[in-house]
């Protein structure tokens, strides 16, 4: 009996591989040689073994601690060292979302749109879909772990050796596995795709900003964590392998847990229940802003929830960064570039930066939204009232602006309100607030990029996510790796102020905001021209 819930797995394997026949392939070896151009890229940066130990220092200070985690290897700071402590954790997340991604579009979103129904009713077994999209997300960590360490080992680097590349690459492997997991559980637990997503990138965010906390004040907190433990197999220093089974033992017992439950769920329910409806429907809900907000609401409290954390969680390091270096003549000399600041002062532009960048990442969601709903053909229903095309990719317009202020607002408020709290000198909370504003107009950039896309190539509207990735990883290492200015100017976050240290450029505020404001327009114009569902 059992072996007939499993019928036709390898055929359904076939049938996802197909799916995702250039997804996934972009996604590994994008990962494979963002990986090896960092290793590079450190190696033609520090040239010898003082400019590493220079850095290491710099590692050492509560405020990367969080970033990137606990230092280790910081004595005998190697090429190998540096790329794993620094870029290990960030590469790690981005890998757990792209499973998750994965994971929620070949269930929830399958069984919404009703090809799960439609495959049960074909000689194929009741886990079979389940099964066959964890073992192609297995296999797919397992290719990503080994091109990873191929790829890191034939760079040549002398302490970048093929055991510690492996370590590498299985530590990003596993996380993805992990994930993999969880979205896996989300899905049975959540009555639907936007919810799976929701509460899967939720775990995801909670196991990052637990993981800063712990790292920072109590290491014991840490351990919850499944990234502190791919951070402990220490990669080209100890290379330790029993974090990494821990973590890939974690993610078979989530990965069995999620086949039971899937057993026992009935088709298009969940575990956990929705609540039923009211009788009559609020008067928000007449208008296409109160629906777009309805369908949004639970991921915007998630994702608010989520940053107000990540600022807090940065805030509390805050107090420690002066006592810290105060003895440090490498920081003393970077304090001095920047006369008239603080550390502190210095360190802010760059935790908000960061969580304005996350931030971004729930608001083009929201207007992306549109597109989602357009794809599942709901939006024939909607635009056969006395609704015009303008006015509901307005109300998606408005729902993302609207988004990205609270995102903003509330970084800002837990960065200012918990750092204030660990300082002895108060700094204005005015400040963090408007350093957080700040990134309004580059916000309003990315909508408009998104919108524009909406408009006249919905298909490759997604195309949005890679150049949020990329201004991430130009804002993020861009000082680090010393990037031409140029290369920030080519994203519309490299246009912001680095308030307090900078006051704030009205007229590149204002062309950001100019920009945005003709790319939508350009986008609407196309969404009124182009067929609905096309």
């Amino acid at each position: 009996m059992a072996r007939h819930l499993f019928d036709g797995t390898g055929t359904l394997m076939r049938f996802v591989l197909r799916r995702d026949r250039l997804r996934l392939p972009i996604w590994l070896v994008s990962f494979a040689a963002i990986s090896a151009i960092i290793a590079l890229a450190f190696v033609g940066l520090y040239q010898n073994a003082e400019e590493r130990q220079a850095m290491a220092e710099t590692m050492r200070n509560p405020a990367m601690t969080a970033m990137v985690g606990p230092g280790y290897g910081l004595d005998n700071y190697t090429v190998g060292a540096m790329t794993a402590h620094e870029m290990l954790l960030m590469t790690a997340v981005v890998v757990g979302l792209m499973s998750i991604l994965l994971v929620t579009r070949h269930t929830r979103t399958d069984e919404e749109d009703g090809r799960i129904e439609m495959i049960r009713s074909l000689p194929v077994g009741r886990l079979s879909n389940l099964l066959s999209i964890l073992l192609v997300l297995i296999g797919a960590n397992i290719v990503l772990a080994l091109l990873t360490a191929f790829s890191l080992t034939v760079l040549g680097i002398e302490s970048m050796d093929f055991e510690g590349s492996l370590v590498y690459g299985s530590a990003l492997g596993a996380s993805g596995m992990i994930f993999a997991g969880v979205a896996a559980v989300c899905a049975q637990l959540s009555p639907n795709s936007r919810n799976t997503l929701g509460l899967s990138i939720a775990v995801l965010l909670f196991a990052y900003m637990i993981r800063a906390i712990g790292d920072v004040t109590n290491e014991a907190l840490s351990w919850i964590s499944p990234l502190n433990w791919i951070l402990r197999s220490e990669a080209y220093v100890n290379n330790y392998w029993w974090p990494i089974l821990i973590t890939v033992a974690g993610a078979l017992v989530l990965m069995v847990l999620a086949l039971y439950l899937n057993s026992i769920r009935d088709l298009g329910s969940g575990f956990l229940p929705s609540r039923p409806g009211k009788g009559k429907a609020s008067k928000s809900l007449l208008s296409p802003f109160g629906l777009a907000l309805r369908l949004q609401r639970t991921g915007l409290i998630a994702w608010g929830a989520g940053i107000l954390l990540i600022g807090a969680s940065y805030g509390s390091v805050l107090g420690d960064l002066e006592s810290f270096f105060e003895d440090i003549d490498l920081m003393q000399q970077m304090i001095a570039q920047a006369e008239g600041f603080s550390l502190t002062e210095q360190f802010i532009p760059v935790l908000m930066a960061v969580m304005a960048i996350l931030g971004t990442i729930p608001v083009l969601m929201a207007i992306l939204k549109l597109k989602t709903e357009e794809k599942n053909g709901r939006l024939e229903h909607i635009l056969s009232r006395a609704v015009s095309r303008n006015r509901l990719m307005g109300s998606y317009l408005a729902m993302a602006i609207v988004t990205g202020f609270i995102m903003l607002s509330l970084a800002a408020l837990g960065l200012g309100l918990v750092g204030n709290a660990m300082m002895e000198e108060q700094l204005p909370l005015g400040m963090f607030y408007s350093a957080g504003l700040a990134y309004l107009p580059a916000m309003l950039a990315m909508i408009g990029v998104a919108m524009l896309l909406i408009g006249w190539a919905p298909n490759a509207a997604s195309m949005v996510w890679l150049y949020l990735a990329f201004s991430f990883f130009v804002i993020y290492l861009g000082g680090l790796f010393q990037f031409p200015e140029w290369v920030a100017k080519l994203t519309p976050y490299g246009y912001v102020s680095e308030i307090p240290i900078e006051e704030i450029d009205f007229l590149n505020a204002g062309i950001l905001i100019v920009v945005a404001a003709v790319l939508m327009m350009i986008g609407m114009i196309g969404f009124n021209r182009r067929d609905i569902g096309r």
